[in-house]
């Protein structure tokens, strides 16, 4: 994890290399404040392409209805550390792997909330072990592939991957538009600047693999709707990635609670925080102290 960040924590928040029995990731951590009552733990996934500056926007508020929030960068991921070129690190069951460290280093059940690509590799960690968890919220995130336009544009990117650096890929996004839609990056997130220093934070190697993963990853609604957790599907009311009605399926299916965000797209934490941090708080404190 570099000394000098791209993205300063957001206030109250600290920025550092969370231990784990799997290495360290790096995480941007937050509490609530001393007088609020503390109400559980969430650990929270970025996307495709994206950070754990994505949640930046809900730390506070979250803090303020008493959540403790630990974003992270996944392996490879921003300032996480993973191999450059070898794709074999970046299979789904080794994220799975890796989120299940993570919430054993936190201590305790935790709320685990992913978005879009994170919502798939935290799906995958449930249906490995759910112990660990008090409750699952899927972000943007959908019950199989991504939409075949989105499909099209991470072949573009895992094409330009394959043949150029990562600078020059960074230029070519530039010309032709970032994939927001899979995950990043989250208008209004930082300047250009910025955007450059996480992209190339990045591991080819982890782009290459989750992009082939978005593309390709089957239906497991029914063996996680085995799974005995209070689920949550929040998304905009618009999604090029997985269209609305997909989710509100799927919602169904899990017998999830059901948040829409008005004014919100495929990134609802970004796009309109404060609803979409109230509707999560919410949920958790439906559910109780874990």
């Amino acid at each position: 994890m570099t000394s000098h960040p791209a993205f300063p924590p957001p206030p109250g928040a600290r920025a550092y290399p969370l231990r784990t029995s799997r290495g360290e990731f790096a995480v941007v951590d937050s509490s609530p404040k001393a007088g609020v009552e503390g109400r559980g733990v969430v650990l929270m996934l970025p996307g495709f392409t994206g950070s754990k500056e994505d949640f930046g926007l809900l730390h506070e508020p979250l803090a303020q209805r008493g959540y403790r929030v630990v974003a992270v960068d996944g392996r490879g991921q921003h300032e996480s550390d993973g191999p450059l070129d070898d794709e074999s690190a970046y299979a789904q069951g080794e994220l799975a792997r890796d989120v299940l460290a993570q919430a054993e280093a936190l201590g305790g059940p935790v709320h685990l909330a992913g978005h879009s690509l994170g919502g798939q590799i935290a799906r995958a960690a449930v249906l490995l072990d759910h112990s660990p968890f008090a409750s699952f919220t899927l972000i943007s995130s959908g019950p199989a592939e991504i939409s075949v336009s989105q499909q099209q544009r991470v072949k573009l990117l895992r094409d330009a991957l394959a043949v150029l650096s990562m600078e020059a890929v960074w230029e070519a996004i530039q010309a032709m538009g970032p994939p927001e839609e899979v995950g990043g990056p989250a208008r209004g997130l930082g300047d250009q600047d910025q955007l450059r220093r996480r992209w190339l934070g990045h591991s080819p190697a982890q782009l290459l693999a989750t992009g082939r993963q978005l593309c390709t990853e089957p239906d497991r609604v029914a063996e996680l709707a085995a799974i005995p957790l209070p689920f949550h599907v929040l998304s905009g009311t618009h999604d090029d990635t997985w269209p609305v009605a997909i989710l509100d399926d799927m919602a169904l299916r899990l017998g999830a609670r059901r948040s829409v965000i008005a004014g919100a797209e495929h990134s609802p934490n970004a796009d309109q925080p404060l609803p979409t941090a109230h509707a999560l708080a919410d949920f958790w404190d439906g559910i109780g102290r874990p």
